[in-house]
Order: structure tokens, then sequence, then C-alpha cells
């Protein structure tokens, strides 16, 4: 074999090998720009779930304002119960008990405050305080009913609650 052969075929190893070294190159990118592709896209399915919740929670608390100002509309019957005769007393509970049904169907729910409970900021808003030998922070009278809005707080319960003496 001559000189320019070998020279031939060491010049076609040479750029064989290079040709090799370009193709791992290149799959090493593929792979790069694969898992980075698979990456977005993983991010985007999140990216629309996360929106689908927010949209869902949107939607669940659009008629917050409306609901709460229907609460005030259940105070006054409550009040009226109270002051008007018995006759008048059986068709407003009626009306009321209608009122607090539609809005327990969208969404509307009452705080319960038993007497004697630890007063709770996220759900009451203490309006007075009373000297008393029970514990600080005890409430003793619900003054206006609280309400939340499927599980959030939309107006708080008014208490009393105990301070020292």
């Amino acid at each position: 074999m001559s000189n320019q052969e070998e020279v031939k075929k060491l010049e076609e190893v040479d750029e064989a090998k290079k040709l090799v070294e370009k193709l791992k190159k290149c799959e090493v990118e593929k792979d790069e720009y694969l898992n980075g592709w698979k990456r977005a896209k993983a991010d985007f399915i999140n990216y629309q779930k996360d929106e689908a919740k927010r949209f869902e929670e949107a939607i669940k608390f659009a008629n917050w304002d409306l609901v709460r100002d229907l609460i005030t509309v259940l105070d006054s019957f409550d009040l009226a119960i109270v002051v008007l005769g018995k006759e008048v007393e059986k068709g407003i509970y009626l009306i009321r008990n209608q009122l607090e049904d539609v809005l327990r169907k969208r969404g509307l729910e009452k705080i319960m405050i038993p007497v004697g409970q630890k007063f709770d900021p996220t759900l009451h808003e203490a309006i007075s305080e009373v000297e008393s030998d029970k514990p600080v922070g005890t409430i003793i009278e619900e003054v206006e009913r609280g309400y939340s809005l499927n599980g959030r707080v939309i107006r708080p319960a008014r208490v009393k609650i105990t301070k020292s003496k």
C-alpha cells in the first residue's frame, strides 16, 4: 500500500470519527430539546389545571355581594318576627325560611356560635367585653349571626366576650 493510499484511509477514518462525534453531539442536543419540550408541556398542563381551579373559585364566589346584601334581609325578618304578633309571625317566618333556603342552595351557611365557646377572630367579631368569672375571651352572647359562603366567612358573627375583672 502506498503512502497516498494510507494518507487517504487515515483521512477517511478521521472524517468518520468527526462524523461520529457530530452525531453524538446532535443526539445530546436532541435529548435536551426533547426534555425541554416535555417540561414545557407539563408546565402548560399544570397551568391549565390551575386556571380551571381559579375559574371555579371565581364562579363559586361571583354572587358574594348579592348574598351579603340579602343577609341583612334575613336579619330584618328575624327582627320582624320578634316584634310582630303571632298571626303575622307565621307568614313572615315562612317567607324568611324560603329566602334562607334559596341562599343555602347558593352556598350560604350559618356560623353556629354556642355560648361559652372560645373567641375565634376568623369567625367572630367582638363588639364588646363584659367582666366575668369565666375565662377571658369566652363568648357570652351572640349579637348578630355570622355567615359563610362556600366555606369562606362572608360576615363574622358579632359577639360579646368576657374580660378579666
